[in-house]
């Protein structure tokens, strides 16, 4: 039998960590060629220290991505996160660009012809996963994690928090009773601020509201707060740790309530099954608990490069409503087809949708009206609740 009291924790990361600096520019480069063409191919790695940025990768796509336009898109990213300090600045940060064609070898296993389909991008493991924890249907830990930074972020960039910095971490932990979350016990936030701030108890009297707004009423009381525990964090951003795009995986989806496959979203374009289908299985999962088949629903899928037929496909309810997880694995596939050209099809996915998917998580996001987080929708419920009238 699985525990049913216990404490877990989830950390989040804001879009100025130098990590999410990385995933928004690789975000922001596939955005750039699939508005240019909705069928490029991108995959792009981005390295940030103080005052660089490196692009590397491979792409196919429209001559009129150039490197001087990517340049520049590396710029606005920079600027729009906020930074504007000597060690790392939009205006004078140095740019290179270091992306080529895409592998020959590559496209020919993955490219449809003649009565071929198109093929996976890669091979891997993908998961998806949902539960009742939230009203998105996400693990409480990381959704309030992911709260709070993106209250404040929202904040910092309607000039509210002048004293605060792009760079900052937040980490949640919660007691569960009987399987359910009930309180917060220890909250952890560290944030970058200027250099005006002298005392961290300034910081503290900032960020405290913001977990009090993202927290479940009375869930902070008797919980350990921390506010950059180390003292001073002035610093912040590539200037005082390098980043690299994909090094928060965690973070991007589940806050290790879940397995995740360990490919990395960010950079790559919706042919690559590391993104595409691990969509697909969050919007499948998620479509499971919505119809009031399970609690939590974990689905893992399975590709060879080259091939368009998935190898398996896994659904796990754990104590579950007395649905046959067995059952499920037949029937979703029929609603939902998994071949990664249907998944791009059925959700929309070739569109300039993911430079915001970059930080406060790919899921427990809300559809938006230009095809942003379709992964979320929930419009699969009926139809499943009638397959298990």
């Amino acid at each position: 039998m699985p525990r049913r009291d216990y404490l877990f924790t989830s950390e989040s990361v804001s879009e100025g960590h130098p990590d999410k600096v990385c995933d928004r520019i690789s975000d922001a480069v596939v955005d750039t060629y699939l508005k240019a063409d909705p069928y490029s191919r991108v995959a792009c790695e981005t390295l940030a220290t103080t005052n660089r940025v490196v692009l590397a990768g491979e792409t196919r796509g429209p001559a009129s991505v150039t490197p001087e336009l990517l340049i520049q898109v590396v710029r606005d990213c920079i600027k729009d996160i906020g930074y504007e300090q000597e060690g790392f600045h939009w205006k004078t940060a140095d740019v290179a660009v270091h992306l080529h064609a895409q592998s020959a070898d590559i496209a020919m296993g993955v490219d449809a012809a003649g009565n071929k389909d198109e093929g996976a991008g890669d091979q891997g493991i993908m998961f998806g996963y949902a539960c009742r924890e939230t009203e998105d249907l996400m693990p409480a830990p990381i959704y309030y994690a992911h709260k709070v930074l993106h209250l404040l972020a929202q904040d910092r960039h309607a000039g509210k928090l002048p004293k605060l910095g792009p760079d900052a971490k937040s980490q949640v932990t919660l007691e569960y009773k009987d399987g359910k979350p009930v309180r917060a016990t220890k909250l952890v936030l560290s944030t970058q601020h200027t250099a005006d701030v002298k005392e961290m108890k300034e910081v503290e009297a900032i960020v405290v509201p913001y977990f009090k707004k993202s927290l479940p009423a009375g869930w902070m009381d008797g919980a350990e707060l921390y506010v950059n525990p180390t003292g001073r964090f002035e610093i912040g951003g590539p200037d005082g740790d390098a980043g690299l795009t994909g090094r928060k995986i965690i973070v991007d989806t589940y806050g290790g309530a879940a397995p995740h496959g360990g490919g990395a979203f960010s950079g790559k374009d919706p042919t690559k099954v590391d993104r595409s289908a691990a969509y697909a299985c969050r919007y499948l999962a998620k479509n499971v608990v919505a119809a009031g088949l399970a609690e939590r629903c974990t689905i893992q899928v399975s590709y060879a490069i080259g091939v368009s037929d998935p190898l398996s496909f896994y659904v796990d309810l754990g104590q579950n409503n007395g649905v046959d997880p067995a059952r499920l694995e037949k029937i979703l596939p029929e609603l939902f087809s998994l071949k990664p050209r249907r998944i791009r099809e059925q959700l929309g996915l070739n569109k300039p949708i993911y430079a915001r998917t970059a930080a406060y998580g790919h899921f427990g996001r809300k559809p938006e009206a230009d095809g942003g987080f379709s992964w979320e929708r929930t419009d699969l419920a009926e139809e499943l609740k009638r397959a298990f009238a």
